[in-house]
């Protein structure tokens, strides 16, 4: 072989070898490229976590409530006298009530009032949830405060001036007042339409005959009362102002349909719904052409098809007085209240009577035991309700001493 073949020859070997260097060059980049891709893919799956669920505070505190503890908290009860009594301590110590509703019997003069609601939140600051302590408030001639507090005017006389920044006055002093004496619950405004005359138990107590009115100075007292950490329980949906009964003695019949209802009744609860309303009272009228065989207080059709879904409310629902001749001479106590939660309200309120409140909650937990009322039921309602004390930051402090010289002279000062 010449010289020439011989490096044709290694010359090609050479070429071979370089070319198959080249090429191992390349698979262990392309490997390493690989083994960096995988690598971050992998961090990229460990980075894509499933989203946590925020935990609601609320929701956790209701898993640790008993039945009992649920049930009282959807229970406001009245109290005999000026003390606090042992019935009315069992109410709170053993049955755990949600809040106490205090009436002119209770009142004698401003130390007892507060003595007697600093009693009632000693008494309850051993249970975990604060009480409400309520009253009716409207100003007028509805009012339970001590005689040395001086009277509002009443809403017709309000509803005569027709001034919108005078109802949010009067509604910050009425709160102002209540907060004196640790209240922070008020069941006021009225929203009623007074469209009837001879109407025997709204009367002078609405702002006026029409709508607009009611709706206007209503939806102020109401945000007045808000805006000093009071809540604000507007009623007496769908609307007593048209009654012929007063249904504190019997049960009041209405011949109006839904669409009347919508074209006038309810334009002020409307109203205050989509302006913020917190609480709603339901009174006890018989709507025949809407629900035949119940009174609104206890009928599904008027609390959860039309209050809540018709006019979007998901506040918090208390009926009126179940102690009240509306319900009283027509009903079972326990019956009607375990009807008016099914019906859709959050809170029955028993006024009047120890042995009354006492049957409501013993009929209550019957329904749950024997599944009339579910649990699911009734954490709704709790939920609503532990939603509204933790929004107005009810807490059961007392109060060392109080002076109604200030709230006098604001009301002195509205009057002029």
């Amino acid at each position: 072989m010449n010289t020439k073949k011989i490096y044709s020859c290694v010359a090609f070997l050479m070429i071979l070898l370089l070319l198959a260097g080249c090429s191992i060059g390349n698979n262990d980049k392309n490997s390493g490229e690989k083994d960096m891709s995988e690598a971050e893919d992998n961090h990229n799956q460990e980075d894509i976590q499933p989203p946590v669920e925020k935990i609601d505070p609320i929701k956790e505190q209701i898993k640790e409530m008993s039945i009992e503890e649920k049930i009282g908290q959807m229970v406001v009860v009245g109290l005999e006298g000026y003390t606090l009594d042992d019935n009315s301590r069992k109410m709170i110590e053993e049955y755990k009530v949600g809040g106490i509703i205090i009436f002119g019997k209770n009142v004698e003069s401003s130390s007892q009032l507060l003595s007697l609601v600093n009693s009632l939140k000693e008494t309850n600051s051993k249970n975990r949830i604060p009480l409400f302590i309520s009253v009716d408030e409207e100003g007028g001639r509805v009012s339970r405060m001590p005689k040395e507090i001086k009277k509002l005017p009443t809403n017709k006389k309000i509803g005569q001036i027709n001034n919108k920044e005078l109802s949010y006055e009067i509604g910050t002093v009425l709160a102002e007042e209540l907060k004196l004496f640790g209240f922070n619950m008020d069941f006021a405004p009225v929203l009623d339409i007074n469209s009837n005359p001879k109407n025997p138990v709204i009367g002078d107590r609405s702002f006026g005959t029409n709508a607009a009115i009611v709706s206007d100075l209503g939806i102020q007292t109401m945000k007045g009362i808000q805006s000093e950490e009071v809540v604000s329980v507007i009623k007496h949906f769908p609307g007593h102002g048209d009654t012929s009964v007063d249904s504190h003695v019997g049960l009041p019949a209405v011949d109006h349909d839904l669409e009347r209802l919508m074209s006038f009744e309810l334009i002020p609860f409307k109203e205050a719904i989509d302006n913020g309303a917190d609480t709603v009272m339901v009174a006890h009228i018989l709507l025949k052409k809407i629900d035949p065989d119940y009174p609104s207080s206890l009928s599904k059709t008027i609390i959860t098809d039309i209050l809540r879904e018709d006019l979007g409310f998901n506040g918090v629902v208390i009926s009126d007085d179940m102690t009240m001749g509306a319900i009283a001479e027509n009903y079972e106590i326990g019956d009607a209240s375990v009807n008016a939660i099914n019906a859709g309200s959050d809170i029955v309120l028993i006024a009047h009577g120890f042995d009354n409140g006492v049957s409501a909650i013993n009929s209550i937990k019957e329904a749950v035991t024997n599944g009339t009322i579910s649990e699911d039921r009734l954490n709704d309602s709790v939920y609503r309700i532990l939603s509204l004390k933790e929004k107005y930051n009810m807490t059961d402090e007392t109060k060392d001493t109080i002076d109604t010289e200030d709230i006098n002279n604001k009301f002195k000062e509205i009057l002029e």
